[in-house]
């Protein structure tokens, strides 16, 4: 029997259980891996609190990194192969717990546990918001809501390494420190500056192409009004609630701007897919480019406090849960 997470009805920290369950053996195609290390991601209170639903009782939890300990028939990988994962199903929290084998990644040698499951899930969200979704170039400037979260922190490393020119926003001095050490050439503290005419007089008028928002509901107008005529509107998170009802008529009116609501996991659907995402964003950890910062590491008895902190936001970077 291990230790594993659950959850028998959506709602607040408080619902989430550590049970003891029995893994099972790996059928064809799985493997079962002994986590080292678990990420924390802010989806995981989306799946908790029944914004994104689940079916009931469930599990939680997207990613984690550990060593295979039992292999099921075709499964191409070995007992004892270091591996992460980040999109293969939910049930991350836990000791011990079986996954497809496609969906696993081989962690390269350089690059330890607790870094390979803080990176991989923000790693590759990056990855596609940067890379496919939208081409980030060298002399583009954009507009990264909550830049000091773990997600911000290596938008920003990676984003300043192709020569972008960065403005994020924080909730805190500390925070606006903490992403101007890493990649951001401005750093605006929500509620208290004005964020579109910053963008404005920094932008010289041209405001911007393409502005990434995490956020939700407290700065889904603010990134439409800060968008260049044409300009993109990526809006991929909701830490301060869904964005409102909204007319597509706005669109419109506001210069023939884009809107699009995309996740990690279409970008990752293909196996060919995750493993590219994957191998992209180690190859920046080791050649130093992505600087991985655990701020905040759980028992994972403690995690109903892991989540309290998360939603209200008193973390910084990435957090991890170890079993």
């Amino acid at each position: 029997m291990v230790k594993a997470v659950e959850i028998d009805a959506p709602g607040g920290p408080e619902v989430m259980m550590l049970r003891d369950r029995d893994p099972g053996e790996p059928g064809p195609g799985q493997v079962r891996v002994a986590n080292r290390a678990i990420g924390l991601n802010y989806i995981d209170t989306y799946h908790r609190n029944g914004l994104y639903p689940l079916p009931m009782p469930s599990g939680l939890g997207l990613e984690g990194a550990g060593v295979v300990e039992a292999v099921g028939e075709g499964a191409d990988f070995e007992v004892g192969d270091r591996v992460a994962y980040c999109a293969a199903s939910i049930g991350a929290y836990a000791q011990s717990l079986l996954l497809p084998a496609q969906r696993l990644v081989p962690i390269p040698d350089g690059v330890d546990f607790d870094t390979a499951a803080a990176v991989l899930l923000k790693g590759t969200t990056v990855e596609y918001l940067l890379q496919r979704l939208f081409s980030l170039r060298p002399g583009h400037t954009t507009l990264f809501h909550a830049a000091a979260g773990g997600v911000g922190l290596l938008f920003g490393q990676w984003a300043a390494a192709l020569g972008v020119e960065l403005i994020g926003t924080v909730s805190t001095p500390a925070k606006r420190d903490l992403a101007l050490a890493n990649g951001y050439k401005h750093c605006l503290i929500s509620g208290e500056d004005d964020v579109v005419a910053a963008v404005r007089e920094i932008t010289e008028g041209r405001m911007l192409p393409v502005v990434y928002d995490g956020v939700g509901a407290a700065t889904f107008e603010q990134s439409l009004d800060c968008l260049a005529p044409r300009g993109l509107m990526v809006s991929f998170g909701n830490a301060s609630g869904s964005p409102p009802p909204f007319d597509l008529q706005e669109l419109s009116v506001r210069g023939s701007l884009f809107i699009t609501r995309p996740t990690m996991l279409s970008y990752v659907a293909a196996e060919q897919e995750m493993r590219d995402s994957a191998a992209a964003v180690f190859e920046r950890v080791l050649d130093g480019t992505l600087q991985v910062n655990i701020a905040q590491r759980y028992p994972l008895v403690e995690v109903q406090r892991a989540h309290a902190e998360l939603e209200a936001r008193r973390t910084v970077g990435s957090s991890l849960l170890i079993p």
